[in-house]
């Protein structure tokens, strides 16, 4: 069960916010008995990019023997 806090793994792609099915964000509310999710998607050197509700479907805990890797991102939606 994902938890507040937990590490999470996108597991669809949200243009919108320029992320790609794989990027790892941080559980930072859960919504109706995990039916969704709050998470922040931050870069690793610690600037928020977005807050984003999510469906429980749309995310995954981190597995076992998984790499992170590493893109550059250019531009991204900022929240007001």
């Amino acid at each position: 069960m994902i938890k507040e806090l937990d590490t999470i793994v996108l597991t669809t792609d949200l243009p919108e916010y320029g992320f790609e099915r794989g990027n790892i964000g941080t559980v930072v509310l859960v919504h109706d008995n995990s039916k969704g999710y709050e998470v922040e998607f931050a870069t690793l050197d610690g600037e928020t990019m977005a807050v984003v509700s999510l469906f429980s479907s749309q995310v995954r805990p981190i597995g076992r023997r998984e790499i992170a890797h590493v893109r550059p991102v250019e531009s991204f939606h900022q929240q007001s």
